[in-house]
């Protein structure tokens, strides 16, 4: 499991586990730092994918399947022991919603809660007429990359630096690129879902009706939030913190109720 998956702390009794998935070209230690910020009873769990950290020398997956086979032959025993939450941001909210699919159509499992980031719904229109970053070229590329912001100016400044970074980015996004499902007929989840956005995110022109998009996959509570800020709104400190609080709130009466 160390290989697929960063935790800053395992905490055998916790009550709840919240399993993170990355944003495209992401790492697994902004979220794994979460676990030393949540209460004891949740325990962090990150995705660390192949061709960065302690993969770097691993290839790129590339294809979605790939990342969800990894993830369920690395994770499934561990959540089937109890509650689990997802999250993901951007290219990490496909992700877990593409785990979520596997694991309620073959294993009938599903999380407590889904909390997905700065994505439309895999199957909406905007996501489809989307133009594919991952084949431009890479100054077209990075102008794309500064006007979404997140970015810090030392990386994008440094050439050295951007080599080791452009490719995992481009990889990720060449999969979610090429990722297609259709519209649920049926919610395949009864969990609650609650979608996050930031306000002034270019990719959907502020308009919150893109995300409910996802309102399709349960028949469970569905929420939106939206934050101050642009794609990367969470790596703003106070932001942070609210979003950490709201999902902390949320787990702890998951847990009630599963108690």
């Amino acid at each position: 499991m160390e290989k697929v998956i960063s935790c800053f702390g395992r905490r055998p009794e916790a009550l709840t586990r919240l399993i993170c998935f990355p944003w495209a070209g992401g790492g697994s230690i902004h979220y794994a730092r979460w676990g030393n910020v949540l209460n004891s009873s949740m325990e962090v769990f990150a995705v660390k994918l192949p061709g960065r950290e302690s993969r770097a020398r691993e290839p790129f997956f590339e294809n979605m399947q790939q990342i969800v086979d990894e993830i369920l032959a690395a994770l499934l025993p561990l959540l089937k022991e109890k509650p689990f939450a997802l999250f993901g941001h951007s290219f990490g909210a496909f992700t877990s919603f593409a785990v979520a699919e596997d694991l309620k159509k073959l294993h009938n499992l599903e999380p407590v809660h889904m909390f997905l980031s700065g994505a439309s719904a895999p199957y909406s229109e905007i996501r489809i007429k989307a133009p594919k970053r991952s084949e431009l070229p890479d100054d077209e590329f990075l102008q794309w990359l500064t006007s979404i912001g997140g970015t810090p100016q030392e990386l994008l400044a440094n050439p050295e630096v951007l080599q080791l970074f452009l490719p995992a980015l481009k990889a990720d996004l060449h999969v979610v690129e090429n990722y297609r499902c259709s519209k649920p007929d049926v919610a395949f989840l009864g969990c609650p879902v609650t979608c996050f956005d930031g306000k002034q995110d270019i990719p959907h022109d502020l308009q919150v009706v893109f995300l409910t998009a996802w309102r399709n996959i349960t028949s469970g509570d569905f929420t939106i939030r939206m934050f101050d800020g642009s794609h990367f709104y969470l790596k703003d400190a106070g932001n942070e913190k609210i979003l950490l609080d709201y999902i902390t709130k949320i787990l702890e009466t998951a847990e009630i109720d599963y108690l």
